[in-house]
């Protein structure tokens, strides 16, 4: 039903015109699915099935409402639409990522039209009450129902902005599972591999799309590493104390393979970029074997492209490896007040004055990062890091 799910809202909203409408019918008939199909059993056609289903709830919705307008507009609705083999997934994401839309507001709405997921189930993801996502979703449909845009593929000359919006969607479910910013847990697995799935898709949907795939290789190069993340008791493992030999391999294999495809299409970009570097740290069998020198120049690359701070944090980190301690500091120096009071700052200078030999400066960055992180597992590990230099458990 996940997978067919956006198909059918693309359908409905094609059909009606009306995104939102067409959007809370669907999840009707998903409901009556899950309910009836155990029972009952799968029927032949279920994509048609759910489009007849839904096509039906939304007359039904407009023959109950009063207003002038809406009895108006019911002739058009007398039939259901004609069932087609035509996969309206792509249009569904294009409309869920419409630039009207916050990040915030955009990614709750691809989740539940395009993911499948519950309201109950993004408001758990995302740590925050049902009503509140609720709400969140329903701002997001009226936004969306206010432009005016009409239920339509994106113009040849709005397609590119509104692929790299798409895409950065899915990035960003993608790191809320990968890394959770808050809570009790360090990863939200579901949402990593949600993000995957929908990643598939839209590079099943945009084959020569050099960004879509080299996004899909970043994710699958990326949670490869998932199972050595986290010790027995949830803690997070830095990836130079991580266990390589628990490292998905077969996600790694197609990784790279992705990423390889994608050096013949289009211009170099952020995700080609970032796939480079997590391919290089997992083509190391060991840590003292990564290839630092290369990921510095690759993070100037992705620095230069993006101008994005916690890039350049990040190249602070591969200096320190690739060039000492003092080269990451010197460049940690240069963006730490962009980046004013996110804990990541003081965690990396913890790690570099450590790594450098300054004990006390170290000591006082893990705890005040500690002390400004928001992830319980994070906080946990950032106090043991400080324990373990002045002489704890």
């Amino acid at each position: 039903m996940r997978e067919l799910a956006p198909q059918v809202l693309g359908a409905v909203a094609r059909w009606s015109g009306d995104f939102a409408a067409a959007e809370d019918a669907v999840q009707e008939a998903l409901l009556t699915a899950a309910v009836r199909w155990p029972s009952d059993g799968v029927p032949k056609e279920p994509r048609g099935w759910l489009i007849q289903t839904a096509s039906r709830r939304l007359i039904d919705q407009r023959r109950s409402e009063q207003s002038r307008r809406a009895r108006e507009s019911l002739t058009a609705l007398e039939e259901a639409p004609e069932v087609s083999d035509r996969d309206d997934t792509l249009l569904v994401l294009f409309m869920c990522c419409h630039p009207a839309l916050s990040p915030a507001s955009a990614i709750a709405l691809t989740l539940r039209a395009v993911g499948g997921l519950t309201t109950a189930e993004i408001a758990n993801a995302f740590l925050v009450g049902e009503a509140t996502m609720a709400q969140r979703i329903s701002r997001a449909k009226q936004r969306i129902r206010d432009s005016g845009e009409p239920f339509r593929l994106p113009t040849p000359d709005e397609r590119p902005a509104r692929v790299r919006t798409v895409l950065r969607v899915l990035y960003l479910i993608f790191n809320e599972g990968y890394v959770s910013t808050a809570g009790p847990e360090l990863q939200r697995p579901e949402l990593s591999g949600e993000a995957i799935r929908l990643a598939r898709l839209v590079q099943r949907l945009l084959p020569d799309d050099g960004e879509a795939m080299s996004l899909l290789a970043l994710l699958l190069l990326v949670d490869a590493r998932r199972p050595a993340r986290t010790d027995a008791s949830g803690e997070p493992v830095p990836l130079a104390e991580q266990d390589r030999r628990l490292w998905d391999r077969e996600l790694i294999i197609e990784g790279l393979a992705l990423l390889e495809q994608a050096m013949g299409k289009g211009p170099v970009g952020e995700y080609r970029l970032q796939a480079a570097i997590a391919a290089l740290h997992d083509r190391a069998a060991r840590a003292e074997e990564t290839d630092w020198p290369q990921i510095l120049a690759l993070y100037g690359l992705l620095e230069q492209l993006t101008g994005n701070p916690v890039v350049t944090l990040n190249r602070a980190v591969a200096a320190g490896m690739a060039d000492g301690p003092a080269a990451g500091l010197a460049v940690l120096d240069s963006v730490a007040e962009r980046l004013d009071g996110n804990y990541r700052v003081d965690a990396v200078r913890a790690h570099l004055l450590e790594l450098a030999g300054d004990t006390e400066g170290a000591l006082e960055h893990y705890r005040a990062a500690a002390s400004r992180t928001p992830s319980l597992p994070e906080q946990r590990h950032l106090t043991k890091r400080a324990a373990r230099l002045r002489g704890g458990p």
